[in-house]
């Protein structure tokens, strides 16, 4: 599986990253002058201080909203969400700092995902009377990458930034390269199956002499149409919707409580460590179900697959799973992706069609990227006009009576 190996990338690479910042201070304490003169440098890039800049019309502006549209227009209808787009951007073009771009790109990623999942909620599954979404693969990811999410921005607030611009390098040549090389692969298959297609339709001749011509014919009772609502009304399965969005409010309240406690102490870890038998529970629930149902369906010879995934749910593959989750969720809280990246692909390879991978990934992202954009928001990394543009301005008119009504045309002039 594809996927494994790009688990091992991340996690090779990544682990080489943080033992050279173990290094690099144990390099420091051995010579104190040169790690003070290193502090004192306006250069360095441990440095917390927040770098935004102001809102204002410019090339730069103009190119990173068109760059966002394009990378949003592409992430969503992949699943991956676009944040491998949207960091770098909100860097190198806009200017923002590392840790402050990871945060606004969690908010483009949740606007996109919210709008997203409301286009498929009302869209049809292509080949069954299913909905589009699966929520059993939603209910067996999303509570390990809410879990990853909470780690991985706690580490955000660690990470000095020239690791975190590090780690965005590592993350974007692996997923660049694996998209490049995936993308040769379908364009062979691609090839292969139009030349088949092109080929003069093939008959055969039975044991009795019939004419057999290799066809496909029409069914004879026509799809019954349904309407957009009905469509919405099927796609929406109340009772898992409510077990998703009651994890979401309970890892919420946990950050909210956590913010208004001090740091490190008891009360805090306490908070801090809640959310992991909470994750538990809800992906321990939801596996077992996949594991008894798959091996009753296969002690009974029935080949029909559990779920949207045509994998055997083993014990070892739920596991991977679950590291899947963990590992997309704690590096997308901190480099600011919104875990796409590694589950949109990961439902691919485990045979979810790509509409119905791409329905449940932007479905499970959104839950993802708005617990993010709440912690990231309570870290104060968020530069509010670039989220609510005039919304200040004009609570400000209100408070100081200003006049809010329409101008002289001609003395406007």
């Amino acid at each position: 599986m594809a996927t494994k190996g790009f688990v091992l990338y991340l996690l090779s690479g990544f682990s080489i990253a943080v033992l050279s910042v173990l290094f690099i201070q144990k390099s420091n304490n051995d010579n104190m002058n040169q790690s003070s003169n290193l502090l004192e440098s306006p250069y360095n890039l441990s440095t917390t201080e927040k770098v935004w800049p102001a809102l204002e019309l410019n090339w730069r502006l103009v190119m990173a909203t068109v760059i966002g549209f394009l990378g949003s227009a592409c992430g969503t209808v992949g699943g991956v969400g676009g944040g491998g787009i949207f960091v770098p951007m909100l860097t190198l073009i806009v200017g923002f700092d590392t840790k402050s771009a990871a945060a606004i790109s969690k908010c483009m990623i949740m606007g996109a995902s919210a709008s997203s999942v409301w286009y498929n909620l009302r869209v049809p599954h292509p080949t069954k009377e299913v909905p589009i979404i699966d929520y059993d693969l939603a209910l067996l990811f999303q509570p390990m990458l809410m879990l990853g999410i909470t780690v991985g921005v706690a580490l955000s607030v660690v990470f000095p930034y020239w690791l975190i611009t590090v780690l965005i390098i590592i993350l974007f040549l692996g997923t660049s390269s694996r998209s490049f090389y995936r993308g040769i692969e379908m364009w062979k298959e691609e090839t292969i199956l139009n030349k088949e297609l092109t080929k003069p339709q093939e008959s055969f001749v039975n044991s009795r002499g019939e004419l057999l011509i290799d066809t496909e014919y029409e069914p004879l009772v026509p799809k019954e149409e349904k309407s957009k609502l009905q469509i919405l009304c099927f796609n929406l399965r109340w009772k898992r919707l409510l077990v998703l969005a009651t994890v979401w409010v309970l890892f919420t309240v946990i950050q909210v409580i956590k913010n208004d406690v001090v740091p490190c102490t008891t009360l805090y870890w306490v908070l801090f460590c809640l959310q992991f038998p909470i994750a538990t529970l809800v992906f321990g629930y939801e596996a077992t179900k996949l594991y008894k149902e798959h091996k009753k369906r296969m002690s009974t010879g029935n080949a029909e697959t559990v779920c949207g995934a045509s994998i055997q749910w083993s014990p070892l593959n739920i596991a991977f799973c679950a590291l899947c989750g963990i590992l997309g969720g704690t590096v997308g809280g901190l480099l600011g992706s919104g875990g796409g990246f590694i589950l949109g692909p990961l439902l691919l390879e485990i045979g979810v069609i790509p509409q119905v991978a791409s329905a449940t990934a932007t479905f499970v992202m959104m839950f993802s990227s708005s617990l993010s954009v709440v912690e990231f928001y309570l870290l104060k990394r968020f530069p509010m006009p670039y989220g609510v543009i005039g919304i200040e301005r004009s609570i400000r008119m209100i408070h100081n009576h200003e006049f809010m009504g329409f101008l002289d045309f001609c003395s406007s002039q």
